[in-house]
């Protein structure tokens, strides 16, 4: 029992110890190289075998042996795909290997076998690895303990920024995208200099990511927060021109660059998809017109198709517009660490200055003993008759080398040396050979010494070799910066404003039609069939408005919830919808009571809020500005009592509540002062027996001037608004209209004018459009109007709306 361990302690601290092998053995970068384990091992097995930039090609299949075998126990296609990944100009922003073969596409098509392709380190590579032979980075043993592997390269090139990286570990992940060199070098130089600089500092050196496959690159506070925090999100769109076809005046759009890490024959798949469904319209063709001088897919338009529509619906329903979600997690000091941009920097001039210090301490070591052994063979040219005269008398190397110490102070090296000393270098030419490499080796002893006792000149070292870096390797930027966020691709730029009906069912399904799918008949006809729903189901709210404008919507519960109008799914005139669940959080038995919509939200302006039971509040519009995705309380209940109705209301007017029994009240709405959000509000109609409230009306458009009321049966009227008396909120009313069996009870109210044109959906969803002067004008108030449609069997109005058409028109 005294080696007893739980289960629990065991897989805690094996799993903990697996997590940090994952983390910082395989799937995140160091900071220094900005390397992972897999392409450290590549890179050095490569420099092992002399594969330089310089150097002919080696089999792929050589490297990969050599990795696997001696520094990287993993399966070779694991190897295989990181060397490919390296030598790919769609993938690395700068090659670390130089390939020749097929390495792969951008559509997504793998790489040739190993033992078909070739590799050698790209020129870059180079300077990852300069120096490595100098003690300038520590070594460990491989994984049998038979030979000695690099724990970081000695690189000078801050390789984490400049080719990225993404890796997801145990519980953690990183998300780097590539940068230009020649902005990180300068970025790099500039903090080197100035210590003390801030992110926004280096941000104006370093303005942003750099993709290999182009593109714009929207900088906004995203890729600020990513630099600051290490956590952000940027947007990237491909690059897309709009270009006149020689034959038929038609346009063609062609994309000519794309996101990163975005396949491209999937993208044009895509597009295909979305173009015979429909959502992309107005294509004739599509093909890829891509070759080895870039990317190009065209689409050609129909004649009349507006290009720039069809680029807004490419960026929004195609992978051509993507988010990139940056993470700057790396491993620093054995543990991985999220860091911002001035962190990362730090690290790697700080990597830097190590390599340097280490590098000019192995050197100094070299050059002091070279200078040690030209001292001894100095002193034997200038004494070179009696040093011949000492070796002579020697009976063996060893007394000869025993007798020049003495004799001359000299060590046993510079003995050493000057026994096995040439004859041919006491010509007068090697005598002066010798004494100029001992004064340059002098002057380098000295340089080294300097950089070792003074920061200053340490750091002239960094910078210049950091600049030699970019003059020699850097290449000009590829993406785009746009720095202005509201050019950042925005839903109401992709919808064209267009008039759009909102319908919503009883049982909650909810869809987005465009106006001009209906068109206009004459009163008393049957109709079209307008939505397709289920069993016992029928269109209660019918909404005209625009696909850029806020969609409040209110349920029964007094609560509120906000959309965009182009959130709502779109749909045929036969199509049933999607329910309103699956865009709202609502409560079990909370339904959607109406909707508004509005364009902005003003202070000045006041929302009316009327209940079945007649009670009415006045709140200002601003007030609902900010909504939760969960919803908000709109306005407190009574028990027993739901919303009706909300309506847009300006600070003076007067409104009209209609009950189900043919009643009305007007009143001026400052009977109804203004209340906070949660209010429940004041009585607005005193109800008789179980009557309810209908419709509540807002006057005040000098144009529209007539009430038209509309009941179950199909009937209508069209009363003049001055027939109906101003009362005070909270009266009983005055007769509306005439309610009989045959009328049904009323159902709705409207203000209209006689250019205006109502829809309306019965019941049995059909739809009927139209003209207001199709129903005469009653200057009676106790009257049942006129037929407006036709019912089928036991069909009744469901629901109806105003058509301006002075408004379509415009469309």
């Amino acid at each position: 029992m005294e080696n007893f361990v739980t289960i629990e302690e065991e897989l805690k601290k094996s799993y903990l110890e697996y997590s940090l092998s994952v983390i910082i053995g395989r799937a995140i970068p160091d900071v220094r190289d900005g390397l992972k384990p897999v392409h450290r091992r590549i890179l050095y097995a490569m420099y092992d075998l002399g594969n330089g930039w310089n150097r002919p090609y080696k089999k792929s299949a050589r490297v990969v042996g050599d990795v696997i075998g001696k520094y990287h126990p993993h399966g070779d296609s694991a190897v295989y795909d990181a060397l490919v990944r390296m030598a790919q100009d769609f993938s690395m922003r700068d090659m670390l290997v130089d390939g020749q073969g097929n390495f792969g596409s951008i559509d997504g098509d793998s790489a040739a076998a190993m033992r078909y392709t070739e590799v050698r380190m790209s020129r870059l590579t180079s300077e990852f690895l300069a120096d490595i032979e100098k003690e300038t980075v520590n070594f460990r043993p491989n994984y049998d303990n038979t030979l000695q592997e690099p724990e970081v390269l000695p690189t000078k090139v801050p390789n984490l920024l400049l080719n990225g990286t993404a890796g997801i570990a145990v519980g953690m992940a990183t998300n780097i995208p590539p940068h230009n060199l020649g902005e990180l070098v300068d970025g790099s130089v500039h903090l080197l200099e100035h210590p003390d600089c801030t992110i926004h500092e280096l941000m104006a050196r370093i303005p942003g990511p750099d993709f290999p496959t182009r593109g714009l690159i929207y900088a906004g506070k995203g890729l600020e927060d990513a630099y600051t925090t290490g956590r952000g999100s940027i947007k990237i769109r491909g690059r897309v021109v709009v270009e006149e076809q020689k034959k038929g005046g038609k346009e063609a759009v062609v994309i000519t660059e794309i996101p990163y890490a975005l396949n491209k024959s999937s993208l044009v798949e895509k597009i295909a998809q979305l173009v015979n469904e429909k959502k992309i319209d107005g294509v004739s063709d599509l093909r890829d017109e891509s070759d080895r001088r870039g990317i190009r897919i065209v689409l050609d338009l129909k004649r009349g198709a507006i290009a720039d529509i069809i680029i807004n619906q490419l960026y929004k329903f195609t992978p051509l517009e993507t988010s990139f979600g940056i993470n700057m997690m790396a491993v620093a000091e054995n543990r991985p660490v999220l860091m911002n941009l001035k962190q990362v920097l730090e690290y790697f001039l700080e990597h830097r200055r190590e390599v340097i210090i280490r590098r000019s301490r192995f050197d100094l070591d070299k050059s002091e003993k070279r200078a040690h052994i030209l001292e001894g063979l100095r002193i034997a040219l200038d004494n070179i008759d009696e040093v011949v005269k000492i070796i002579r008398a020697a009976k063996d190397a060893v007394e000869a080398k025993a007798a020049l110490g003495e004799r001359f102070g000299l060590s046993d090296l510079q003995s050493q040396a000057i026994l096995d000393m040439r004859l041919q270098r006491l010509t007068g030419l090697e005598r002066e050979k010798l004494l100029e490499e001992y004064k340059e080796l002098l002057k380098f002893i000295e340089y080294l010494k300097s950089i070792l006792e003074n920061e200053e000149v340490l750091k002239g070292v960094i910078r210049d070799e950091l600049i030699e870096v970019k003059k020699n390797h850097a290449t000009p930027r590829k993406s785009e910066l746009i720095r202005d966020d509201a050019a950042c691709i925005d839903v109401e730029d992709l919808i064209p404003d267009e008039e759009v009906v909102i319908t919503l069912s009883q049982r909650g399904y909810i869809k987005r039609t465009q106006l001009s799918n209906y068109h206009q008949q004459r009163r008393g006809g049957k109709g079209v069939s307008g939505v397709q729903t289920g069993d016992g189901d029928f269109v209660h709210t019918f909404l005209m408005t625009t696909n850029h404008q806020h969609l409040l919507v209110f349920t029964n519960q007094g609560k509120m919830y906000q959309l965009k109008a182009h959130q709502v799914p779109e749909g045929s005139r036969y199509a049933k919808g999607a329910h309103v669940a699956n865009l709202l959080p609502l409560d079990k038995d909370e339904v959607i009571a109406t909707a508004i919509s509005v364009r902005e939200f003003d202070e000045s302006r006041f929302l009316l809020f009327v209940t079945r039971r007649g009670m009415v509040k006045r709140t200002s519009l601003e007030l609902y500005r900010n909504c939760r995705t969960t919803g908000i309380k709109a306005v407190m209940l009574r028990d027993g009592d739901e919303l009706l109705a909300v309506r847009e209301v300006p600070q003076d007017c007067d409104v009209v509540l209609a009950t189900s029994k043919g009643t009305a009240i007007r009143f001026n709405i400052k009977d109804a002062r203004s209340m906070g959000r949660a209010a429940s509000g004041v009585k607005g109609i005193a109800l008789r027996g179980d009557d309810r409230v209908v419709a509540a009306v807002v006057t005040g458009d000098p144009l529209r001037t007539q009430l038209l009321t509309v009941a179950a049966g199909g009937y209508g009227k069209r009363t003049p608004l001055d027939q109906y008396r101003l009362q005070t909120r909270g009266g009983k009313g005055v007769i509306n209209m005439r309610v009989t069996a045959k009328t049904g009870e009323v159902m709705g109210a409207v203000m209209v004018q006689e250019s205006d044109e109502i829809v309306m959906l019965t019941s049995t969803n059909k739809v009927i459009r139209i003209g207001v002067t199709e129903v005469s004008l009653t200057q009676g108030r106790a009257t049942q109007g006129v037929r407006l449609v036709r019912m089928d069997g036991e069909g009744s109005v469901a629901g109806f709306d105003l058509v301006d058409r002075g408004l379509e028109q415009d469309v």
